[in-house]
């Protein structure tokens, strides 16, 4: 497709053909999960499952992707299906419009992205502990390749985000923020989690002039009436979009390098 053809001269049109066939569930259309989906979707991945419970608001207008004026009170998921189909109408996207736990996930994860079918890649960029911590769970229990965000809130300096393996956040400076640690320490205890998990975070010390917490209610579309505590970071317009392009660089970095039987 003309579309790629500068992908091409890069990589080449066998590996080009190759990411067409790839599928990639990405969780989370905020400002780190949207910036990570339009990179793969430009690169050239076919297939996608997007998942998110939100819609647009005004307060995502300074980093979020699809936020827009015209946009805002729209579902996230079909703001997004309409812009990848205008950047590559041949892509196949499944949404799910809902909040992610360990009781959907059959909801989740059914059609072409069923733990039956090869999904290739997940795209973690959900910024609520209890369910980042279900769906690194269902990842590693279904031997399906996950990359997390760890630590975009409360930065500035795009500059300290680094990509690692959990078991080296402290030793890159990652243990600046309670949301990381919290993580952390979770996956630990509940999912004997402790390496083997690619993650972007930042080396730079959290701050945020207040905090906000408040309680968010979502109806399923069984009806059923999920509460979570949201607290709600700070962030800016660089940091996210920054955290994203760098989980969809290791998604075509690792790719790439198989498909070329490279050493990563």
């Amino acid at each position: 497709m003309e579309i790629f053809s500068r992908n091409e001269l890069y990589w080449g049109k066998e590996f080009q053909e190759y990411l067409k066939n790839l599928k990639i569930a990405v969780f989370g259309l905020g400002g780190v999960g949207g910036f990570a989906l339009e990179a793969l979707a430009r690169a050239g991945i076919g297939h996608f499952l997007i998942v998110d419970f939100d819609t647009v608001s005004k307060t995502n207008i300074n980093r979020q992707l699809i936020a827009l004026n015209s946009t805002v009170g729209e579902k996230k998921t079909a703001v997004f299906k309409k812009r990848l189909l205008d950047i590559n109408p041949s892509i196949q996207i499944q949404i799910y419009d809902g909040f992610f736990a360990e009781n959907v996930q059959d909801r989740v994860f059914s059609g072409d992205f069923s733990i039956n079918s090869k999904v290739d890649f997940i795209v973690d960029a959900i910024d609520t502990v209890k369910s980042k911590i279900e769906l690194i769970k269902f990842a590693k229990q279904n031997n399906i390749e996950i990359v997390s965000s760890l630590g975009a809130g409360n930065r500035m300096d795009a500059s300290k985000l680094f990509v690692s393996d959990i078991s080296e956040i402290k030793e890159y400076g990652g243990f600046k923020d309670a949301f990381v640690k919290n993580v952390v320490h979770k996956l630990k205890k509940y999912a004997e989690i402790e390496e083997g998990l690619t993650v972007v975070s930042s080396s730079e010390k959290a701050y945020s002039e207040r905090k906000i917490k408040t309680i968010e209610h979502i109806l399923e579309d069984d009806g059923t009436s999920v509460e979570f505590t949201k607290f709600t970071p700070a962030s800016t317009p660089v940091v996210p979009a920054v955290a994203g392009y760098l989980m969809a660089n290791h998604i075509l970095k690792t790719c790439y390098n198989r498909f070329f039987n490279k050493k990563c």
